[in-house]
């Protein structure tokens, strides 16, 4: 198979379709000068699809069925994949930036992006599928095209995507290719993950991945730069959520009880901190760190939204295994019990940390969550196909720290 075009992080020469957003969110310093190869140039034509609607509808059920739903690395942006194709969203402003009906209006069940460039990987999904679940298909909205495939012996159960990397899911297995000419440079065993889950850094010159592994509860830190790899026994019961921060230094992670969730430090696996969701089980749907890791959101099907305050500095954690808290939120922290003095007496749950932000949606729903660009502002997304932006001031702490809430479900 002929090398794919490498995708370039340089802003001006990604896809036009979605060049016009690209100057509020400039790539920082140091993913800029990343030593990648170039992506030719496209001829296709710069216009964006514009969404007429005052209070834009994400999908309309009547019409095409909603399958999947993520965000790209850096929260800027988000997928959905529908029965008949994709379509992507800028998340601030939020709009809808183009889409893709597939010619023969196959479903597609998963959407990964990279970044805001003109890579993305798909995989079939639906009741009629647009590709085989077995596949990964690379597509390059340059030439409008699929430029490549992965096909393996199982379902595809997700894909994650960095510049240089394309890591595949399967049940139990994780394949790690090359970007460049899809050599297969690593495979990983893992216990059954029928989710998918993986999670991996996106800073350039640092790739961290994060798995199942091979025991309930357990999950497996990658660190290809240092070539080192470390087990951790995250919970009890079988995990059900995790996220990485952007550097790879923090690891969220949360079990099928899905009452409390854990900080690890990914270097040598040290329990940072724990928080509490609540007290009676639920499915975690999503986890997410904030740009700076000062703060962590959690969804649950419990329709509520949980942001928790942070006591580390992730920036410190390859040199040492804690760091006190960082200036910016030192002076905000998650509630304790009252009772928390004697937590030598009294059981776990009264010594817990719990959420100092809640956002109450519909219980059931399903939701994924991100923090935005703008400060102290969180994007949610629902799979019930609608949309809506609305302002939901909340204090931290019953004090000054407003909250701007996106909520797109």
């Amino acid at each position: 198979m002929a090398a794919i075009p490498h995708p370039n992080p340089n802003p001006n020469l990604l896809s036009p379709m979605l060049q016009p957003s690209l100057e509020q969110q400039p790539l920082d310093e140091e993913t800029a000068t990343e030593n990648v190869k170039e992506s030719p140039v496209s001829s296709i034509d710069n216009s964006i699809v514009s969404n007429p609607n005052t209070n834009p509808v994400l999908i309309d059920r009547s019409t095409t069925a909603l399958l999947h739903v993520s965000f790209n690395q850096d929260y800027s942006c988000f997928a959905a994949g529908t029965d008949r194709g994709f379509r992507i969203y800028n998340c601030d402003p939020f709009g809808e930036m183009f889409r893709r009906e597939i010619e023969g209006n196959g479903g597609v069940g998963a959407v990964e992006m990279l970044f805001r460039c003109n890579i993305f990987a798909l995989v079939g999904g639906g009741d009629s599928p647009q590709y085989p679940l077995n596949k990964v298909m690379i597509w390059d909205d340059n030439p409008n095209r699929c430029i490549g495939e992965l096909s393996f012996g199982s379902e595809v159960r997700g894909v994650r995507l960095r510049r240089d990397r394309i890591v595949v899911v399967l049940e139990q297995k994780i394949f790690v290719y090359n970007f460049a000419d899809l050599k297969v440079l690593h495979k990983i065993e893992t216990t059954a993950n029928p989710k998918g889950l993986c999670a991996v850094s996106h800073v350039a010159g640092s790739f961290v991945l994060v798995c199942p592994g091979l025991q309930k509860g357990q999950v497996r830190v990658e660190h290809y730069a240092s070539k080192r790899t470390k087990f951790i026994m995250a919970h009890g019961s079988r995990i059900a959520s995790f996220t990485l921060s952007q550097n790879g230094n923090l690891l969220a992670t949360a079990s099928t009880k899905g009452t409390l969730v854990r900080i690890f430090n990914t270097h040598d696996g040290t329990l940072l901190q724990e928080v509490r969701r609540g007290a009676d089980r639920a499915e975690i749907y999503s986890l997410a760190f904030s740009p700076t890791a000062h703060w962590l959101a959690v969804s649950s099907d419990k329709g509520t939204i949980h942001v928790f305050s942070l006591k580390v500095n992730a920036e410190n954690l390859g040199n040492a295994r804690s760091s006190s808290p960082s200036d910016s939120n030192s002076a905000v922290t998650s509630p304790i019990s009252s009772l928390s003095f004697i937590k030598g007496v009294l059981p776990k749950y009264f010594s817990s940390e719990w959420s100092m932000a809640q956002f109450r949606l519909i219980e059931g729903s399903h939701y994924i969550v991100a923090f935005g660009h703008q400060k102290n502002t969180v994007i949610i997304l629902g799979l019930d196909g609608r949309s809506a932006n609305e302002t939901l001031p909340y204090d931290f702490c019953w004090s000054k720290f407003p909250w701007l809430a996106c909520h797109y479900h």
